[in-house]
């Protein structure tokens, strides 16, 4: 399984306009509904903000990784989003995110979603591979960075 299968240019924002982690997971969800990953938005976006009650998945170092399986997604795919600037995040080491990674997944596919999670979890452990996002000049390129840092 490649992370990469999961991420397209489609499902990449350059810059969220987005300031808080309400309305930063609402702009990628609404990326996956435009794309026509879910069949109910309103709900998916319950079941992500359900799972934010557990607790924050602003894992520290910038990153964001915001996650749920619902009845409402069609596949397993991975919106991301990016803030020059940072969102608050209520991350763990209480810095602002500039990395948002949603993983949206239907409820049946329960050993893919875990294994995307903890690929996409592996690789942003890497100060470099973290750098070389933020520095990315197109969605594109993003999507090539993380194609490679698979091989």
């Amino acid at each position: 399984m490649e992370l990469s299968e999961f991420i397209s240019p489609k499902l990449t924002k350059l810059e969220l306009t987005s300031t808080t982690k309400l309305d930063a997971i609402k702009e990628l969800v609404d990326m996956l509904d435009v794309a026509g990953y879910l069949t109910d938005s309103d709900a998916f976006l319950k079941a992500v903000l359900e799972r934010e009650k557990v607790g924050s998945t602003g894992i520290g170092k910038g990153i964001a990784i915001p996650h749920s399986r619902a009845a409402t997604v069609r596949d397993v795919v991975v919106a991301v989003g990016r803030s020059a600037s940072g969102i608050e995040f209520d991350a763990l080491d209480n810095r602002p995110v500039n990395l948002v990674f949603l993983i949206a997944a239907p409820i049946e596919s329960g050993g893919l979603y875990l294994k995307a999670l903890a690929r996409l979890s592996r690789l942003l452990r890497y100060q470099e591979f973290r750098n070389r996002l933020m520095e990315a000049n197109s969605v594109e390129e993003i999507t090539k960075i993380i194609s490679a840092e698979e091989k």
